[in-house]
């Protein structure tokens, strides 16, 4: 194998895209004694910016309510840029729906922690995430889908 065919696969930058800190309800809010219930979403996209460059988001949603009331509500949609070059094309996307995201998913904890502290609350600490099990899931569910819609005009 010449050099040129070797895979490649490098990290060029790690930046903050978007972040969003929101407590629409300060101050009374903060004389609440009840606790809050915590949610959290994830959503990855990727995209090519350049031959064998790509961007990668992660945008980590972290949302505390008590009952229909707002306590906090964070998103930091934390990115990457990717170098990706001589890798066959099937592994493309769980590359860039699994690898990248877990490289990035440290980072995104670690500004949720801090503008949750910031913002006058304890700080949120978000568990390790299966990001290969959500690809997964998710490929199962666009199969069902597409399945769906074959009986669905087959019939």
């Amino acid at each position: 194998m010449s050099e040129q065919e070797n895979p490649v696969f490098a990290i060029e930058k790690i930046y903050i895209k978007d972040l969003s800190v929101e407590v629409p309800n300060a101050p009374q809010i903060f004389l609440e004694r009840e606790s809050p219930k915590v949610s959290i979403q994830l959503q990855t996209n990727a995209q090519g910016i350049g031959e064998g460059v790509f961007e990668v988001t992660l945008t980590t949603t972290v949302t505390s309510k008590i009952e229909e009331k707002t306590v906090f509500l964070v998103e930091v949609g934390q990115a990457g840029i990717f170098r990706v070059q001589n890798v066959p094309s099937e592994n493309m996307e769980p590359l860039l729906s699994i690898a990248c995201p877990n490289i990035l998913f440290p980072y995104a904890r670690e500004v949720v922690s801090d503008a949750v502290t910031r913002a006058g609350f304890a700080p949120v600490m978000l568990q390790p995430v299966n990001f290969e099990a959500l690809y997964m899931s998710r490929l199962q569910q666009q199969e069902a889908g597409q399945e769906a819609a074959g009986e669905a005009t087959t019939h």
